[in-house]
């Protein structure tokens, strides 16, 4: 058990070195990344909850939020090589769900919201399961029980309210796709942005532009015929 415990906490900290340039070494991950810190602490606060010391997990996750601006509910599971990068105001709600080498940045939250079944009885799992090798970018909102497909690249401040299919990328309000297919988690993309991937809504958008110029160009040409 120890064993386990101890290889779990290695890939949390092998992870921070990994995904941040700005830390070179474990030490530097111990001793200055607040997002290692609150996983850490997460993992002692689940491992209270799960052994019915709800209580004592929650006022120690609400310890860690003040000294790390960090909050996660203990009650929530997280897999292996979780990496929160910067931190500050990263919210991860009770039935929230991750999988292995996920990363997430400053301002994520990962919400709950109210469903109800046929019968009109509130459904308990509220938060959304995300799957493993998902990169989300800062301020992105994930809210309700959704699913996120493995590889999946969520770029900063888009709104997911649905499901997303695993490689796929994601930006905007609401969350739509862009072009951008990932076939594994091997890339790494910062904040979830990858340079190559095009947001079709946006070309759609200059279309129009290119072609409302066109139109005012052959209105003001008729006008000079005249």
């Amino acid at each position: 058990m120890k064993r386990k415990n101890k290889s779990l906490i290695l890939e949390d900290l092998d992870a921070v070195i990994k995904r941040d340039p700005a830390t070179g070494s474990r030490y530097q991950a111990i001793l200055f990344s607040s997002g290692f810190h609150a996983v850490i602490l997460y993992r002692f606060n689940h491992w209270l909850w799960q052994k019915g010391w709800k209580l004592t997990a929650r006022f120690l996750s609400q310890t860690t939020r003040f000294l790390t601006g960090i909050e996660i509910h203990p009650g929530a599971k997280i897999g292996r090589g979780f990496f929160i990068d910067h931190g500050m105001g990263v919210v991860i709600g009770e039935t929230s769900e991750i999988g292995d080498n996920v990363t997430l940045y400053h301002g994520v939250t990962l919400g709950g919201t109210t469903v109800f079944d046929k019968n009109g009885k509130t459904i308990t799992k509220r938060h959304p399961t995300i799957g493993n090798n998902v990169i989300i970018g800062s301020g992105a909102q994930i809210l309700g029980p959704i699913k996120i497909g493995n590889n999946v690249k969520v770029g900063a401040n888009a709104v997911v309210v649905k499901n997303v299919a695993q490689n796929e990328t994601v930006v905007g309000v609401p969350a739509h796709k862009t072009n951008k297919k990932n076939s594994s988690g091997k890339n790494f993309y910062a904040y979830g942005i990858d340079k190559n991937s095009t947001d079709p809504i946006e070309q759609e958008i200059e279309k129009l532009q290119e072609q409302i110029k066109q139109l005012q160009t052959d209105l003001a040409q008729t006008k000079n015929k005249k």
